[in-house]
């Protein structure tokens, strides 16, 4: 009785014993298969160097688009955007050939960078161009000095179908014996259905262009961005002042005579404005329907405006509205939310919105009833009262 009493204890000892290490055991294939899903887990968000060779050598044979994480890359890679500059210089610019390309623009650099920064962006200006080819302008921005022709070409460069050379290549008045291949080899690579530009202010007033440029092609569009002729005069003078302190005054520069008020028309800041006497030689060459007029003081207070009449002169859709633009009330022009190349907003560099001097009043006046006549004329010319008088 009592051994078979001690085999039943004995075996309910051992039942109870292999369920524990059943229990356990069973515990222990658990926590594997957990780590094992887990280390699984990991290893697939892994980068694979064979896969990425692999989905290189397809980029490569397949020409596809960069992803995200190739383009995070290529700002390291390719020169840093450099700032606007004024290029509406005296005319004293070095030679184009140093400033053959695209400038992509931030706010406010130093004047000092500004001759390397178009030589150092080439690379970029080449890479973004892709496959296409260089073309002589269709579409030239002629004037008029101090009028906007910056500020209209930076803002242009948005629209995807314009393509721009960033500084004045001045071939029309100073580099035309260079000749048209030269010419061609400053433009930027275009595509199929894109325009090439340029702007360079003084053809305007320049008697030969009009031919030259009529003699590169006939059907050439011109814009000219028109301004109020004493205000333009007197930025004309700000510019200048700004590098030569020691020129006389704006009063003794408009008169030939003070006492008599005879304007002196010989000075290149008083004869830009006659802008009549300028469109009469354009004419002879283009008709009215290729000669598009942009009013820079619009240009300030509506450049949606303004550059919506641009694009339909052009042909192009009006991609660039309102939604581009915000004035900067401190520069007391607008700027571009997003400029070319750019996620950051960015107005024209520290030489735009120069601080005038004061001029007399009397001065002022004498110029307005100057230009009144003219005025009326080209008003007649254009068929469009831009509001001066």
């Amino acid at each position: 009785m009592e051994n078979s009493l001690l085999c039943s204890r004995l075996y309910v000892i051992s039942i109870s014993s292999v369920k524990k290490k059943l229990i356990l055991l069973l515990i222990m294939l658990l926590l594997w298969a957990y780590t094992l899903y887990s280390c699984m887990g990991y290893c697939a968000t892994m980068p694979s160097p064979i896969m990425d060779s692999n989905r290189d050598k397809e980029s490569q044979g397949t020409g596809r688009r960069t992803d995200a994480s190739e383009v995070e890359i290529l700002p390291r890679l390719l020169p840093r955007p450099q700032g606007w500059e004024d290029l509406e210089t005296d005319y004293e610019e070095s030679s184009p050939r140093t400033y053959s390309r695209d400038l992509l623009n931030n706010e406010d650099w130093d004047d000092a960078k500004s001759e390397q920064s178009a030589a150092d962006l080439s690379a970029l200006s080449s890479f973004s161009n892709g496959s296409g080819s260089k073309k002589l302008p269709q579409a030239i921005i002629i004037g008029v000095k101090k009028g906007g022709t910056r500020a209209l070409l930076e803002f242009l460069r948005v629209h995807p179908d314009i393509r721009a050379v960033g500084a004045e290549p001045h071939f029309f008045d100073r580099n035309y014996n260079n000749g048209l291949d030269w010419y061609r080899d400053l433009m930027p690579k275009t595509l199929e259905g894109q325009i090439t530009m340029e702007k360079t202010p003084s053809y305007f007033v320049t008697r030969e262009a009009p031919a030259r440029i009529y003699a590169m092609s006939r059907d050439t569009k011109v814009i000219v961005v028109v301004r109020d002729p004493v205000t333009r005069a007197i930025s004309d003078y700000t510019q200048t002042l700004s590098k030569k302190p020691d020129i006389p005054s704006f009063e003794s520069l408009t008169f030939k005579n003070r006492t008599t008020g005879l304007i002196d028309t010989s000075w290149s800041a008083i004869q830009i404005g006659i802008y009549a006497k300028h469109l009469e030689n354009w004419l002879q060459y283009f008709p009215m329907g290729q000669i598009l007029f942009v009013s820079g003081e619009r240009l300030i207070s509506d450049p949606a405006g303004e550059l919506g009449k641009v694009q339909d002169f052009l042909g192009l859709k009006r991609i660039i509205t309102d939604k581009h633009f915000y004035f900067n009330q401190t520069k007391g022009f607008p700027c571009l939310k997003k400029a070319e190349g750019s996620s950051k907003p960015h107005c024209l560099g520290k030489t735009k919105g120069r601080t005038h001097p004061n001029i007399d009043r009397e001065v002022v006046q004498r110029l307005r009833d100057f230009y009144r006549p003219f005025n009326m004329k080209f008003y007649q010319m254009t068929g469009h009262n831009f509001g001066w008088d």
